[in-house]
């Protein structure tokens, strides 16, 4: 008997059975969710799919909108209630998942407030991250109109073949949520005033759906028992001074809404104001949701679907068995792998691909620059039909140079699609620099992803060649057919007096006790700000120096905004020193001189300098070895440092090109 079995065990939503403890819980898709006419597209249907015959027991896709008289908001794709042609796929959809045995509920919204620009909300409250605007106050008449439109929402629902609805939501600072804090709600109507008033919408949805869709039909809430707020836009990295919403009424809010008929709760914490518990980074220790949620477990019969940081299966087991949660949400973790339930519930977990955290694929496509969400170490992700795995183009024999994320990645999909693997790696291991980026005490996934490659290509027989630095007759001899060249970086040593004196960035992560008390880390981008964090984190004092304006701000697209976000508020926790516009002009046996952007130089004293100036590729041999006249491709840092994700496509495109 293996302790995963729990995962496997049945369990009941109302009168629906759920067959296994595994949930994908809602997550905006994007534009390749819909077609042209606002139906569900091939490729969501196919992305789904998927994930139901990898053994998810339930799927809740993201919000589908309900209101169609006071605030429709295009950006939530098309009304359920008014477009026909969403309805008719939406049958597609849920026969579909259907044929896996897996269940499949709506997630129906509300709307979402303040969260955006000109919707209303029960109060005027400032615009998330943009104060000059307010978010206009609703008036009862169209509160009402509103769970009218809910309620609708559910039947038509029920009669696309959906098993159940998730109100969407008491979460993220969304409409409901803004109802439900004191914070955003300042009504001194029935809506507003004490907690049964704030919740009193979500009331009625409930008991409306009840009458209109019968007691049996499943209706849940996805709820932030904690939002982790001090003020607008600004988070409690500890949760002390509250100012939204504290565990203890989270809880509370829990019990009433099993008492008002809820039959499930999704549960999970932040808002957009705290958006590093909303959607959590790799910052935020795995499991952190299970003592909130096994708090609301207490005070309710109902089942408790916990989501955030969840996809540590032991964990997750524990709390199961324990009966501190009934289910695990996994959202960011479904992008990863598809198969995740069956991989765990088979005894396979080593061949699980780990999602890490890094919010680039899922939070900073589809938040940020309004890409359609996919998955950074999944090129694939909701994108199966645009870019799935081609059929390899007869026997071809492909030669990746370069065994670091982006060679391992090459390697693998060339394998996969039929093609004989070389991969030359001039050092004794795989990995390149992520073997040091998984050394960091909070990025374990970066080490499990690393060991995940290996595995992978020792079950598609890649021919992995270490300590082989290729030279053109080494790679002539194996007559490729493709070369694909994934040769990384090199450290940035600029001509600056003394700089030899400073540890270079990856030297101090594999050996942090070259490191004094007094640490000085001359670089504010990604790499320097997480040794800064490492550390704070062994009681260092820390100062960081970064000539931009801000940190985590350079290699392209910059840091996602909760991870950014998270490392400003934690580096203030901690007494993280920064000092921004300011450049290094010395390294020195007291520390370093810096100079500020008004021209003022400062000696900054510290044990130890470390330089995260930044990488640049290592030497172009695609030039070099042209005469070999076979098709070559630069792939990953190799054509500019920059993250994994960009890595991991960049060479997935490569080798599914070939």
């Amino acid at each position: 008997m293996s302790k995963y079995d729990v995962f496997a065990r049945p369990y009941k939503i109302c009168n629906v059975e759920i067959p296994n403890r595994f949930a994908v819980i809602p997550m905006t898709m994007g534009a390749l969710s819909y077609d042209a006419e606002g139906g569900f597209s091939d490729n969501l249907i196919k992305y789904f799919e998927l994930r139901a015959k990898g053994g998810f027991g339930l799927i809740i896709p993201g919000a589908a909108a309900t209101d169609y008289h006071v605030d429709p908001y295009s950006a939530l794709g098309p009304n359920v209630n008014t477009n026909k042609h969403w309805q008719e796929r939406a049958k597609v959809l849920t026969d579909t998942i259907h044929q896996y045995k897996t269940k499949i509920f709506c997630q129906l919204t509300m709307g979402l407030g303040r969260n955006y620009p000109g919707l209303p909300g029960p109060s005027e409250n400032p615009v998330w991250r943009d104060p000059s605007q307010k978010s206009p106050e609703l008036t009862i008449e169209q509160i009402r109109q509103k769970i009218a439109d809910m309620i609708e929402g559910a039947a038509v629902a029920k009669a696309c073949g959906y098993d159940g609805v998730e109100i969407h939501a008491m979460h993220w600072g969304y409409l409901l949520d803004q109802f439900g804090m004191a914070l955003f709600n300042r009504r001194e109507d029935e809506y507003g005033g004490s907690l049964e008033n704030r919740l009193r919408a979500a009331r009625q949805i409930v008991e409306g759906i009840h009458e209109k869709c019968g007691k049996d039909f499943p209706v849940g809430m996805r709820l932030g028992l904690k939002t982790y707020i001090k003020d607008y836009d600004k988070a409690t990295l500890t949760g002390e001074e509250e100012a939204g919403r504290t565990l203890e009424e989270g809880v509370e809010i829990a019990r009433l809404l099993e008492s008002y008929g809820y039959d499930f709760l999704d549960v999970d914490t932040g808002t957009y104001d705290s958006f590093y518990y909303a959607c959590p980074p790799m910052y935020n220790p795995q499991g952190f949701m299970i003592p909130l949620a096994a708090k609301a477990k207490e005070v309710t019969n109902i089942p408790i679907i916990a989501g955030g940081r969840m996809q540590n299966y032991d964990l997750a087991a524990e709390a199961i068995e324990k009966g501190e949660i009934d289910a695990v949400g996994l959202g960011r973790p479904s992008l990863a792998d598809p198969e995740y339930p069956n991989k765990v519930m088979s005894g396979h977990t080593e061949k699980i691909r780990p999602c890490i955290g890094c919010n680039m694929g899922c939070f900073r496509r589809c938040v940020e620059t309004g890409e359609p969400a996919s998955c950074a170490v999944n090129p694939q992700a909701a994108r199966e039909l645009v870019v799935g795995l081609k059929p390899g183009d007869g026997e071809k024999k492909v030669v990746v140079v370069g065994g670091g994320i982006a060679g391992m990645e090459a390697a693998r999909t060339s394998a996969l699609r039929g093609y004989k693997v070389t991969l030359f790696e001039k050092s004794d291991h795989l990995g390149g620099h992520v073997v040091e980026a998984g050394a960091h005490s909070f990025k374990s996934e970066i080490a499990k992803l690393n060991a995940w490659y290996q595995n992978e290509l020792k079950e598609l027989k890649v021919d992995v060649k270490l300590d082989h630095e290729p030279c053109i007759n080494c790679i002539r001899k194996q007559e490729p057919d493709a070369i694909i060249l994934a040769t990384g970086t090199n450290e940035v040593h600029p001509n600056i007096p003394g700089l030899d004196k400073a540890v270079p960035s990856l030297d101090a992560i594999d050996h942090p006790e070259k490191l004094g008390q007094k640490v000085l880390i001359v670089g504010g981008g990604l790499v320097g700000c997480e040794i800064a964090l490492d550390e704070a984190n062994r009681g260092k004092e820390v100062t960081v120096v970064e000539a931009l304006d801000d940190i985590m701000a350079a290699g392209g697209a910059g840091a996602p905004y909760p991870n950014k976000q998270m490392i400003v508020d934690l580096f203030e926790n901690k007494g993280v020193r920064v000092c921004t516009s300011t450049k290094l002009v010395e390294v020195t046996d007291e520390g370093a001189v810096v100079e500020t952007a008004d021209g003022n130089k400062n000696m900054v004293k510290a044990d130890t300098v470390v330089s995260a100036l930044g990488f640049r590729p290592a030497p172009n041999l695609k030039e070099e070895w042209k005469e070999l006249g076979v098709p070559m491709y630069e792939v990953g840092d190799a054509t500019g440092a920059g993250t994994i994700m960009k890595a991991i496509w960049d060479a997935y495109e490569a080798a599914n090109s070939i």
